[in-house]
Parts: structure tokens; sequence; C-alpha cells
């Protein structure tokens, strides 16, 4: 299976502590994507489709994802089809 580094946009709430959660993934087809819960937060690179920044740990409809904030981008790993 081959992956490409898809970017997003995010919609995420700053907290007083500083701490950036994603709360929303919204896809240029207009698709949304509710993040109902963030698993863990930690520098990592995307294994799968190249890049590097803060990997968010996502669960989106009871699926656990990756979501990488890439200096000020965000990306997903992408299935390419």
């Amino acid at each position: 299976m081959e992956y490409r580094k898809t970017y997003v946009e995010v919609t995420a709430r700053f907290t007083a502590e500083g701490k950036i959660i994603p709360l929303k993934i919204l896809w240029d087809d207009g698709s949304t994507f509710f993040i109902d819960k963030v698993l863990d937060i930690r520098p990592a690179a995307s294994l799968k489709a190249g890049g590097a920044g803060i990997r968010y740990t996502c669960r989106i409809n009871r699926v656990d994802t990756f979501l990488f904030l890439e200096y000020s981008r965000w990306f997903v790993e992408e299935k390419c089809r």
C-alpha cells in the first residue's frame, strides 16, 4: 500500500497553557471529520508518507489515525488509489 502526504484544513482549540487540540478535519471536497478524542501528542516522523512534525494520534469514528502538524500546516497520511 502506498501513501501520500495530504494537507488538510483543521479547526483547533488553543488552551491557556499553549496546547493545540485539533477538533475537526476538513477535506478539499467538503467532507468534515470530527475528532472524538486525542489519544497522544508527540514529535514524530510520518513513516508512510514522509515528513515530520508533531504527531497527534486521534480517534475518529472509532478508528485511530495520525494527524501531523508540520510547522504551520496540517497533513494526514492518505492511501493512494
